[in-house]
């Protein structure tokens, strides 16, 4: 393709952007097929960089580009851009900084012209991965240049570039691209940190004296932090021993409080500035949070700021009016991190030596972590963050079953409700000695449950149960739980009052904290009653899900071996009752889910004390498995639940064959995607299935032929399945497993012989053989093995074996009462005496 061809790339692109479905299809083609020729990316960046042309061809043309630099710009892809395309690439990518401002606009969607300006900055950054600084050396001394001009455009523009390049080169970790990005961040922080300095003044500025058009200011102070933050982070070993970076720090600080004035200031006069100022803030955090977890030692110096400033604004009147949800989090998981951090933890072994930055994190922590600071800081987590909110209870009422997951995984990083959780459990665990007083104190100022008490004291008592259930392991000694079960929290689930459901669904997840850290096995049959009622039809749905819960964390609480099943029977219809009533109420998957798995402990805690009540589940089992689609998961659930039913019912599961074969099947075929994600419960199920099986199948054997392709699989789990096949169907008839099967393995087993390693094929031989004896030889027809890189053909024939070595056939003898392949064996173990002892020789030899 000639560069003078653009005008045909020019078409295709309006016809591919074009919604006429008989344009759009051949020029997507067309396209695709112009992907691997020379000048076509070049053609396709001289159309972006046209601001007179339609913007969604730009938009369509950039992303062609962006595409082909991940296909073919490294030198080693197949079809590589040109080294000499590739310099003209470089060359128009730094000459576009000109972007306009009044385009066209989407609805509900942010400007085309900033859209196609990242996407610019993006396709940059891609290339200086690549290239820069060895192959481009002029690109950051170009952009540093064009971010001196006075003018805004090209400043701002200039600026977003900036900031993706440093990103995408921070994000390199081999040791040689580390220093070249210390290297470029020792050049250009001084410069980079003077212009945030300056942009910031003015929108603090502009703010203080009501002026309108502080946008400009914003964006431009708002894209230096983000290059600092990244240069001061992965641009520095020490951060702390660099002038200009510790400047950096303090700064931060310092704009902290004006920057959430200023957003509070936006926020009713304009909301899409407000917005920025938003992240901006957060991103303080972000750069705090940073160099905290990369630099813990260069932070020392700052640990007094950050505690002064995080508690002072979440935890003090301070911050009315100025917060905002994201902050608190980031704020929140500051002092959680500076509490938590190692290297500000002192060794308790008097005789070790102590790092003097150690020594004073701890010294600076310790005269900041008052009792009162903490005692309020406690008091405040519970009583006002712990609360819950009317979104909330909003989402209680729409969507309760959404509601009730916990939310758990790395929620708390961004959540408030699990990152005040997680901050509190720090808290409490570091200042247990402080705080258990103050919480037990709490509890014993909650009066009696009473259906009567006002709206706000519910919401207090759920807060204060929610903080007993979190500190849970350290309360062990300090609280008297059974006492307190029985003459507090069962009268509080015994409140039938609607709006009562707060404090039932609480009671029912303190339970479940509670019940493995400290309850009498006495009290087991109470609880199991107890719950019965939390599970009923009539109560709120939420409040049977968390009681469900608390199921499960009892169950799981002991060993199976030490599971008191005795204590659990009476109890055990009502319990498969109700959780089947509640599996076919909800409509989540991970709802289901959830269920299906208490469903599943119970089953293999009782065993065959089920088989009275199971009838209803599985009769519900193969409807949900059907209506599952490609929620894999799901089906991994009722698989699970599968396996301990098959194993609760025994010999009776043989009824249920005509469902659960074709799971196996559908689990176990490698040649199906679902496989991925149900092979191993499946397996479980087969090898149950096999285990509760009295009668031959021939249905049953006819998963057979999943088996060889498994082994390649690794484990040893297939393996086992053979074995365990072979003795079901050996013991009736040995010699009709034979005749059954053999002709299927002739034509099998050929074609998967590649697939089986080595142990994992003479393992099955001896299965056979010790089975079998000779006649094992008929299921391993003509399969050719690689042991020791030598490949060995069994025959049909019982005895002989023949041996190909180097293109020649040689006939071997072997004893009949074995099989062929176990007597390789013995020649593999001389094989390595004989090496063994040249090697030996030898070294007596050089000794000599």
């Amino acid at each position: 393709m000639n560069q003078e061809n653009c005008a045909v790339v020019l078409e295709t692109l309006r016809k591919a952007a074009s919604q006429n479905a008989e344009q759009l299809k051949p020029a997507e083609q067309q396209l695709k097929c112009w992907e691997t020729e020379k000048w076509f990316y070049s053609a396709l960046l001289s159309i972006f960089s046209d601001h007179s042309l339609e913007v969604n061809v730009r938009w369509l043309a950039v992303l062609y580009i962006k595409n082909g630099i991940e296909r073919y710009w490294r030198k080693t892809a197949t079809n590589a851009i040109s080294e000499d395309e590739k310099k003209i690439l470089r060359q128009k990518m730094i000459s576009n900084f000109y972007e306009p401002v009044n385009q066209a606009t989407r609805s509900s969607e942010r400007p085309f012209p900033l859209q196609l300006a990242l996407q610019l900055a993006v396709l940059v950054s891609k290339v200086a991965r690549f290239d820069c600084p060895a192959e481009w050396p002029e690109l950051v001394p170009t952009l540093l240049q064009v971010v001196r001009n006075p003018e805004d455009l090209p400043q701002q523009r200039s600026l977003l570039v900036l900031h993706h390049v440093t990103k995408s080169l921070a994000s390199k970790r081999l040791a040689g691209d580390r220093r070249v990005f210390q290297e470029l961040a020792s050049n250009i922080f001084g410069f980079i940190l003077q212009l945030w300095t300056t942009q910031t003044e003015a929108f603090l500025s502009q703010m203080a004296n009501g002026e309108n058009n502080v946008g400009i200011s914003l964006e431009k102070s708002y894209l230096c932090l983000k290059v600092l933050r990244k240069l001061v982070v992965h641009g520095f070993k020490e951060p702390g021993r660099v002038p200009e970076a510790t400047m950096f720090l303090t700064l931060v600080f310092q704009w902290m409080k004006p920057m959430l004035q200023c957003r509070k200031t936006l926020k009713c006069i304009n909301p899409n500035l407000r917005q920025i100022c938003e992240k901006y803030v957060v991103l303080f955090t972000k750069v705090l949070h940073d160099v905290l977890e990369l630099h813990p030692f260069s932070y020392v110096p700052f640990i007094k700021p950050s505690l002064e400033c995080a508690v002072s604004l979440c935890f003090t009147e301070a911050g009315e009016g100025l917060l905002f949800e994201r902050f608190i989090v980031q704020s929140l998981n500051l002092i959680k991190a500076l509490i938590a951090c190692a290297e500000y933890s002192p060794s308790k072994i008097p005789d070790d030596v102590q790092d003097p930055a150690t020594l004073e994190a701890a010294r600076v922590k310790a005269e900041f972590f008052t009792f009162s600071t903490v005692t309020e800081m406690c008091r405040r987590l519970v009583l006002h963050y712990f609360l819950l909110t009317e979104e909330e209870l909003a989402t209680w009422d729409n969507d309760p079953e959404g509601f009730a997951s916990d939310g758990g995984g790395e929620a708390w990083k961004f959540c408030l409700r699990q990152c005040s959780e997680v901050v509190f459990l720090t808290i409490f665990h570091e200042f247990r000695e402080t705080l258990a007083p103050l919480l037990l104190e709490m509890v014993q100022g909650i009066q009696p449950a009473d259906g009567s008490i006002s709206f706000q004291a519910m919401l207090n008592r759920d807060a204060v149960y929610t903080a007993v259930g979190l500190a849970a392991f350290d309360l062990h000694d300090e609280l008297d739980f059974d006492n307190w079960f029985l003459h507090v929290l069962i009268p509080e689930l015994k409140v039938s009052e609607p709006r009562y459901r707060i404090v039932r669904r609480r009671v029912a997840w303190l339970i479940g904290q509670w019940v493995g850290v400290k309850l009498s096995a006495e009290l087991r049959p109470v609880l199991y009653k107890t719950l019965i009622d939390s599970l009923d039809p009539s109560e709120d749905l939420v409040v049977r899900l968390t009681a469900a819960g608390a199921v499960k964390a009892d169950i799981l609480c002991d060993s199976a071996a030490n599971f008191n099943t005795e204590q659990f029977l009476p109890y055990l219809e009502s319990y498969v009752s109700l959780l089947y009533k509640l599996l076919q109420q909800v409509t989540e998957c991970d709802t289901k889910i959830s269920i299906l798995h208490v469903t599943s402990f119970i089953i293999e805690r009782v065993g065959s004390q089920i088989m009275p009540y199971a009838g209803d589940l599985v009769r519900y089992l193969p409807l949900l498995w059907e209506t599952c689609g490609e929620h894999h998961m799901l089906r991994c659930a009722i698989v699970t639940t599968l396996v301990q039913v098959v194993n609760g019912l025994g010999a009776q599961s043989e009824r249920l064959h005509p469902f659960l074969l074709p799971v196996v099947a559908y689990g176990v075929d490698v040649r199906q995607s679902p496989h991925v994600y149900l092979l191993e419960d499946c397996l479980d199920l087969w090898w149950a299935l096999l285990a509760n099986t009295h009668a031959t199948s021939v249905q049953l054997l006819q998963l057979a032929q999943y088996l060889f392709p498994l082994f390649g699989t690794g484990g040893r789990l297939p393996l086992l399945l053979l074995r365990r096949s072979m003795l079901l169907y050996g013991t009736a008839r040995p010699l009709g497993f034979i005749t059954l099967r053999g002709s299927h393995y002739h034509s099998l087993l050929p074609e998967a012989s590649c697939l089986i390693p080595f142990g994992v094929a003479t393992q099955a031989a001896r299965v056979l053989g010790r089975k079998f004896e000779y006649r094992s030889t008929f299921f391993f027809p003509n399969m050719c093995l690689k042991i020791e890189g030598r490949p060995i053909i069994v025959t049909e024939e019982p005895r002989p074996i023949v041996v190909i070595k180097n293109g020649e056939r040689t006939e071997r003898s072997v004893s009949p009462s074995r099989p062929a392949l176990l007597n390789l064996r013995r020649q593999r173990g001389a094989s390595r005496t004989k090496t063994g002892k040249k090697i030996k020789e030898k070294i007596t030899k050089q000794s000599a």
